[in-house]
């Protein structure tokens, strides 16, 4: 009599687990792939991340008619100082017609918004000034500021803390692109950006 119970109920598990690993696989089919840098992007923000030995954000989305090809046609900047601190921008100019003018900054092992020498008095200013608020997109809380010294003069800039590191992305707010439309595409590669950490 109990082996004839024990043998039934071998059955129902063996049934419930086949059951379980088939439904497994069904969800890993199903689960959305995880977002990456571009492919036609990747080997330069891979190659700024292992310079700089810290984690860069790579954004998925570029304001027309700008890329994030770092290296490419529409690379403006590309620099990496001795604290490791970087600045990569992007730009697009045509007279009568506007610019589209983007920057990615990082202080790696700083959190705190860096100086900058005022244009007019010469005197030590915040770099990132004139706090606005802030905003939440792609799991990150960025301040808003709108008066900047240096490259994001004239900028709406954004600017996060992750770990020990100070991260800001900035655009110009010039045409062909309105100020409400600044802040639609600042918010659109906020929510875009994609970490790439440095190569073991």
């Amino acid at each position: 009599m109990p082996v004839k119970r024990v043998v039934p109920l071998v059955l129902l598990v063996l049934v419930v687990a086949a059951c379980g690993s088939t439904a497994q696989r069904r969800q890993a089919r199903a689960a959305p792939a995880k977002p990456a840098c571009p492919a036609a992007w990747r080997a330069g923000w891979q190659k700024l991340a292992n310079r700089v030995q810290a984690p860069v954000y790579c954004p998925r989305w570029m304001p027309l008619p700008l890329d994030a090809h770092i290296g490419g046609p529409y690379t403006d900047i590309n620099e990496v100082s001795k604290d490791r601190s970087y600045l990569i921008s992007f730009v697009w100019f045509e007279p009568g017609s506007g610019e589209v003018h983007v920057n990615f900054r990082g202080y790696p092992g700083v959190v705190r918004i860096p100086t900058c020498s005022d244009l007019d008095t010469n005197k030590p200013v915040p770099c990132f000034s004139d706090l606005k608020g802030t905003v939440h997109a792609g799991g990150i809380t960025a301040r808003v500021y709108t008066a900047n010294q240096g490259v994001d003069q004239w900028h709406v800039l954004y600017a996060w803390r992750r770990g020990h590191t100070l991260y800001a992305l900035s655009e110009h707010v010039a045409p062909p692109y309105t100020y409400k439309g600044i802040l639609y595409n600042l918010k659109r590669m906020l929510r875009g950006l994609v970490l790439v950490t440095p190569a073991a």
